[in-house]
């Protein structure tokens, strides 16, 4: 069972991901979302999260694209923490502004520094989802270093 249980968003446009820093905790940039409240459903947590996180927005149509399990960004390598998550893409209502416990907002693209990325973003994520054909992005790219080889 991994350390942490979160449900999150995906959200495209213009061939780039939307991702979080937070205030706290970790520097690395994550996915919009979070942990599921006793007898919440992913959907009604999605829907949750996703105002608490990014104001005055609604999530439509969401859609599960599939649960990654992987270290978690939080983690230090004398205490190693797993994340699982249940990531799930939807059409965005709204425009996004960093609320809550998120200090700013990044749309990532194919050609950014994918070492800012969480783990499970970097290692799981985004090789599936372009492996997929969901992130229209060079299948043939390094997922670690964003250039093709």
């Amino acid at each position: 069972m991994a350390d942490y249980d979160v449900v999150a968003l995906l959200a495209i446009r213009d061939g780039k991901i939307l991702l979080c820093k937070k205030k706290h905790s970790t520097s690395l940039l994550i996915l919009p979302g979070g942990s599921r409240e006793a007898g919440e459903s992913a959907v009604a947590c999605l829907h949750r999260e996703i105002r608490e996180e990014l104001g005055n927005v609604e999530v439509r149509s969401p859609e599960l694209m599939g649960v990654y399990t992987d270290r978690a960004a939080t983690s230090e390598a004398t205490n190693p923490k797993t994340v699982r998550v249940e990531l799930y893409r939807g059409e965005l209502l709204g425009e996004p502004v960093a609320s809550a416990e998120i200090a700013e907002l990044v749309w990532f693209g194919e050609g950014d520094d994918q070492q800012l990325l969480a783990p499970s973003i970097v290692n799981k994520i985004l090789p599936d989802l372009v492996e997929r054909g969901i992130l229209p992005w060079d299948s043939r790219a390094r997922m670690h270093g964003g250039r093709a080889n």
